[in-house]
């Protein structure tokens, strides 16, 4: 599916981080032995993780999975790794909702153990809907499901968004606030703005990126609705099912507090982004699925809350997921894995809808 080779998602020697893991487990459970190490196959190109099993009879888990932050020498997809933050956030959900999420364990913020902070938490058993091949494509349990199956994890997978959005405490999310003025919205569109600065720091820039920054200036929202805890990576490809339902919701290092519609939009687009993939290699993917409409429905039919500016908040995803993949293109560059185009905007795989969300073609 992608015009270029997957780039690395580790410099890191698995079996080299569970030695390590033992001693450091050694001194909260002497004794314990770390079993089974193995990098999952979806390991993602930010944060790492590994999976283990702990083999001790006070273990108070058998597997776990551990989150560490990017090697800060591996040219990272993000500036920062905040792992008590991620920590902090889902200890949180866990305690005001009953949206899924791991058990959290341990937390270590000294890099010295494995090289950078990390937190350990429970393994989650189920499936995940897969990114490469995207679960649009063929020859995957979620595009062999039946439209009734599909349809139950998609009205699922926005009850997951709903009760976190109504549950969780707004005012116990504040602490997400990026530093600045201005609204939360406002202030969470300078904190892209800031990092699409870091990303093109003496490289290329962008104009499709800048021409989308300069499009949500001209039709920013004349009411932005409340701020509530926003799971930031809202994808199914970040949940792991029981069948049809939602497990374990994952990867919050994207949490924010901003409108609702940040994770709505994120959800839309994200999906979009497979399917139109998917249908430029001439096949069909799933058109039915996770549909804007169907999305905006079920979430206000679930919390009284009818989603509003959805075209503001899917370009603004579909630019927020521009800035993250030209970080990844450079980075690509950096270990010599592609060569550089005239363009850097041809480095953005969704060109296209994002030129066709700017003209404000891409959903008529």
């Amino acid at each position: 599916m992608a015009t270029a080779p997957r780039p690395r998602t580790t410099t890191r020697d698995p079996q080299e981080l569970g030695r390590r893991l033992t001693g450091w487990l050694d001194a909260r459970l002497p004794g314990a032995r770390v079993t089974g190490v193995e990098v999952p196959s979806s390991n993602g190109m930010s944060s790492e993780t590994l999976l283990f099993g702990l083999d001790h009879p006070d273990a108070p888990v058998r597997g776990c999975a551990l989150r560490l932050a990017a090697d800060p020498a591996a040219y990272t997809v993000f500036p920062v790794y905040d792992m008590a933050r991620q920590h902090r956030v889902m200890r949180l959900v866990a305690e005001h909702t009953d949206v899924p999420v791991p058990r959290v364990l341990w937390l270590e913020e000294d890099p010295t153990a494995l090289g950078a902070p990390f937190f350990v938490m429970e393994r989650a058993e189920g499936r995940v809907p897969p990114d490469v091949m995207p679960y649009t494509y063929e020859g995957n349990w979620l595009h062999s499901a039946s439209d009734a199956q599909r349809a139950r994890l998609q009205d699922a997978t926005v009850g997951v968004l709903a009760r976190l959005h109504d549950r969780f405490p707004a005012e116990e999310a504040a602490f997400l606030l990026p530093q600045g003025e201005g609204s939360p919205l406002r202030r969470h569109v300078e904190a892209q703005r800031a990092y699409y600065a870091w990303v093109v720091d003496g490289l290329p820039r962008s104009a499709l990126i800048e021409s989308a920054f300069d499009w949500l200036d001209a039709h920013w929202p004349a009411d932005e609705g409340p701020a509530v805890l926003c799971w930031g990576d809202a994808r199914i490809g970040n949940i792991v099912y029981d069948g049809f339902e939602p497990a374990a919701v994952l990867d919050w290092e994207m949490a924010a507090f901003g409108p609702r519609e940040l994770d709505l939009g994120w959800t839309v687009y994200l999906h979009r982004f497979f399917q139109d993939l998917t249908m430029s290699f001439g096949q069909a993917g799933l058109p039915d699925f996770l549909r804007r409409d169907h999305i905006e429905a079920r979430y206000a039919e679930l919390t009284g809350h009818t989603p509003h500016a959805m075209e503001f908040h899917t370009l603004y995803a579909a630019l927020r997921h521009a800035v993250v993949m030209l970080r990844i293109a450079y980075r690509q560059l950096h270990f010599g894995e592609v060569r550089a185009p005239e363009d850097p905007d041809a480095l953005i795989l969704h060109r296209s809808s994002l030129e066709a969300m700017v003209r404000g073609t891409y959903w008529s």
